[in-house]
């Protein structure tokens, strides 16, 4: 696999949503909530349609962050290092537990394209835990439906999280998976962003009142859902210009690493959120990877993510 060239490097920062669009509080008319949103979309469609090396790792870590809220709110307890060890340290073919397949549909949400097949919803609803019915073969057809809709991005979105709460109250995660997927639609993205899920516990679906939490159906959930959005947006472009910087020094780095199979490493590390320490190829072996790996956390390409001696994992 060829090394990446480093003029292909964007000198440019990523945008970043501005202060005034990122919701401070409780907002308080619809159509603060829609201002707020749109131009949080606008920020974060710019990066997007950019389309960086290191888009891959970018993605992929939001889906590691949309799917440590989906544990929470399935009722258990793994964190993000468990999340991560359940996916990369899991043997080849391995089922990665009821926790670890949360983490999979995230990250199949951010590597495959926004149109969605029965079979891939199938899927995607036995990863997250839920009995097929068929009630849900009707939703690929629905989401293509509201793709091509004239209705804002973010009322789309919000539309597919009520109507699967409806079908079945308790598959509510799998509504959330759609509204990223029918957003990307939307907005004609090639590949959806993970946003939504990582906001449903934080601030943008507290009530108004300070009691209790706004679900699909309530009154207010349009709004609240912009606000999520806004929140997502500049978040994901914040967590953009933490990957920039030590993807575009692995990238400057590239051409010195003399190892076989070195630019191999280094597409993995751009594409993804971590690699494994003990990673095997055709052209690189475990030692020789251990090796690699101590060269690029040398020349600070890249960052230990496990705070471990051993059984090591490795990103931007």
């Amino acid at each position: 696999m060829p090394k990446p060239d480093s003029s292909a490097v964007r000198p440019a920062a990523p945008p970043l949503v501005p202060g005034w669009a990122i919701p401070r509080g409780q907002v308080a008319s619809d159509a603060e909530a829609a201002f707020l949103a749109g131009a949080a979309l606008t920020s974060l469609d710019n990066l997007v349609r950019a389309e960086p090396l290191w888009a891959g790792a970018w993605r992929q870590r939001l889906a590691l962050k949309c799917a440590v809220a989906a544990v929470e709110l399935a009722g258990r307890t793994e964190d993000e290092a468990e999340l991560r060890d359940a996916w990369h340290l899991r043997a080849a073919h391995s089922d990665p537990g009821p926790a670890g397949n949360l983490l999979v549909a995230w990250r199949r949400l951010a590597g495959r394209a926004p149109r969605l097949s029965p079979e891939e919803l199938r899927a995607v609803a036995g990863l997250l835990g839920l009995r097929w019915s068929e009630e849900f073969a009707a939703l690929p057809e629905r989401l293509d439906e509201l793709a091509r809709s004239a209705h804002p991005a973010p009322l789309v979105a919000a539309a597919i999280i009520a109507e699967v709460q409806q079908i079945r109250p308790e598959a509510s995660l799998l509504g959330w998976w759609l509204a990223d997927r029918v957003l990307a639609a939307r907005l004609r993205w090639s590949l959806p962003v993970p946003l939504l899920m990582a906001q449903v516990p934080g601030p943008a679906f507290r009530a108004a009142n300070g009691r209790g939490r706004v679900r699909a159906g309530d009154q207010g959930f349009e709004r609240a859902v912009c606000v999520a959005l806004a929140l997502a947006a500049a978040e994901a472009c914040r967590l953009a210009g933490e990957i920039a910087p030590p993807a575009a020094r692995l990238i400057e780095v590239a051409p010195k690493l003399r190892a076989k199979g070195a630019g191999e490493v280094v597409q993995l590390l751009l594409a993804d959120d971590a690699v494994s320490g003990t990673l095997q190829t055709r052209d690189l072996t475990r030692w020789g990877a251990r090796r690699l790996f101590e060269r690029l956390t040398a020349l600070n390409a890249v960052r230990e993510l496990s705070g471990r001696a051993s059984f090591r994992l490795y990103g931007l």
